[in-house]
């Protein structure tokens, strides 16, 4: 583990290699998992704000179930979180050649909005937990991620390094950039394995 300020970082975000490979995975992280995209409170009030614009973009059954769950929901954890269809993906997801895109990525590429996605959304599958004292940023290498995994691999592209711009809006850009310090010390002082 690395702590740097009041964040403690998990080693695997600087020695792991990763990359999406969309064309692979299909989006599939917007798809399963055991409840929606975690939600920061701020989030939940932005995407309420935001769904008369982000809502044309949307597929009828993602609008169909945001009319009956809300814009935010809480899960079985107690958590705030995105909608789902069913019990699958996110009622956000738009699909483009055959991949789970976000919806409201798309407006927000298309100029018609500030906010790009949920913070979760954008760091998968890196997850932050807040404690008391400390914040926690920790990788989570999943099944569903085996190709970007090996992506990741064959382009040496640490998860820290395709991660760069959701990190530094999770943690600041003086975090970010001791982050690398931090990676390539580590790099320097472990040649052998590197």
């Amino acid at each position: 583990m690395l702590r740097i300020g009041d964040t403690i970082f998990s080693l695997d975000i600087l020695e792991k290699e990763f990359k999406c490979n969309l064309s692979e995975c299909h989006g599939n992280c917007c798809r399963y998992g055991d409840s929606g995209a975690p939600l920061l409170e701020s989030e939940a009030n932005i995407l309420e704000e935001i769904w008369p614009v982000v809502k044309p973009y949307l597929r009828e059954e993602g609008i169909e179930a945001i009319k009956e769950k809300g814009t935010s929901t809480i899960d079985f954890q107690n958590d705030l979180v995105t909608p789902l269809i069913g019990n699958e993906e996110c009622a956000y997801t738009v699909m483009k050649d055959n991949i789970y895109m976000c919806g409201i990525e798309q407006a927000w590429g298309d100029g018609k909005i500030t906010f790009r996605k949920p913070l979760s959304c954008h760091l998968f599958p890196i997850r932050i937990k807040n404690f008391s004292n400390f914040k926690g940023v920790n990788y989570e290498e999943l099944p569903i991620c085996s190709s970007g995994c090996e992506r990741g691999c064959r382009e040496g592209t640490r998860v820290y390094e395709f991660l760069k711009e959701p990190l530094i809006r999770a943690i600041g850009d003086q975090t970010y950039k001791d982050l690398c310090i931090a990676a390539l010390e580590l790099r320097t002082n472990n040649k052998d394995t590197y």
